[in-house]
C-alpha cells in the first residue's frame, strides 16, 4: 500500500493512537515519525506551533489537532465511515470524542501517565503521588460513572465502531500502561466495552509497537520500531533537549 500520509507523533500518545486507528481502519497508507513532543526540534515547532502531537502531513498540507485530523480523513475518505450518519448520533459521537480528549486527557494522561512515566523517565522529576491518587480515586471514577450510564451492554455506541469508541478506548489503553484496570463489578459495561475496543484489529496491531517501546528510552525507540516493521518515514525530525509542550498533548 502506497503511503499518502505522514504522521508525526509517538505511538504511546492516545491522540496519536486515535489518528492511527482511523488510518488503519480506513486502510490508508501512511508513514510515521514516532517523535515525542517533549524532544521535538525547531522544525517540529514550525509544523506544530503549540508543540502538540499528532501532526498529519498530506503533501504540502499540514493538519494539526487529532480531532481535526480525524474529521479531515473522514471527509477525504468516507468509505468505512467512522462518524454516525444520523445527525444527532454524529453530534453525540463528537461530544464523546471531546469528552475523552479533554477530561480523560487531563485525568489519564496528565494525572497518571505523565506523572508515573514521562515525568520520571524523561525529566527526572519525582511523581506527585497526591495528583495520581486524586486521578485514580476521584476523577477517573467520576468519568466511569458517566460512561457507565451511556455505554451499551454489547457492541459499540452507534452500532459499528465510531470515533467515539476509538477516542474512549485510546485513553483507557494508556490507563492500562500505568496498571489501572476498570473494576468490572462496579462498572461492568465500561469494563466490557473497553475490552471490545481493544480487540478491534487496528488497536491490536498498534499494541505490538506500543508495548515494545514502553520501557525503551526515546533515542532507542526508532531502531526498535524499525526491527518490528513499523512504517517509519525516511526523514525523521531531529530530537532536541527535553522540554515541556505548550498546553496538553493532543
Amino acid at each position: 500500500m502506497s503511503a499518502r500520509y505522514h504522521v508525526i507523533g509517538n505511538y504511546l500518545s492516545p491522540y496519536v493512537r486515535k489518528v492511527l486507528v482511523v488510518l488503519e481502519t480506513k486502510g490508508l497508507g501512511y508513514t510515521i515519525d514516532p517523535i515525542a513532543p517533549f524532544v521535538g526540534d525547531e522544525e517540529f515547532t514550525r509544523l506544530s506551533p503549540l508543540r502538540r502531537i499528532p501532526v498529519l502531513i498530506d503533501g504540502e498540507r499540514v493538519v494539526n489537532d487529532s480531532s481535526v485530523i480525524c474529521q479531515y480523513l473522514e471527509e477525504r475518505h468516507p468509505e468505512v465511515p467512522l462518524y454516525p450518519a444520523d445527525i444527532g448520533d454524529r453530534a453525540q459521537a463528537r461530544w464523546l470524542e471531546e469528552y475523552a480528549d479533554a477530561y480523560l486527557g487531563d485525568v489519564v494522561i496528565w494525572g497518571m501517565f505523565f506523572q508515573q512515566g514521562v515525568k520520571r523517565f524523561l525529566f527526572g522529576e519525582p511523581t506527585d503521588e497526591a495528583v495520581v491518587r486524586r486521578a485514580r480515586e476521584e476523577h477517573l471514577p467520576r468519568a466511569l460513572d458517566y460512561l457507565e450510564s451511556l455505554l451499551p451492554a454489547e457492541g459499540f455506541l452507534f452500532g459499528a465502531p465510531s470515533i467515539a469508541d476509538i477516542s474512549i478506548g485510546s485513553f483507557f489503553r494508556n490507563a492500562t500502561y500505568v496498571r489501572y484496570q476498570i473494576d468490572a463489578q462496579r462498572w461492568p459495561r465500561a469494563a466490557a466495552f473497553v475490552e471490545r475496543v481493544f480487540a478491534l484489529p487496528a488497536f491490536s496491531r498498534l499494541a505490538t509497537f506500543e508495548v515494545s517501546i514502553m520501557r525503551t528510552p526515546l533515542p532507542e525507540q526508532r531502531a526498535l520500531l524499525a526491527d518490528l516493521g513499523a512504517p517509519l518515514g525516511e526523514h525523521p525530525l531531529r530530537m532536541g533537549s527535553p522540554r515541556r509542550s505548550m498546553m496538553r498533548i493532543e
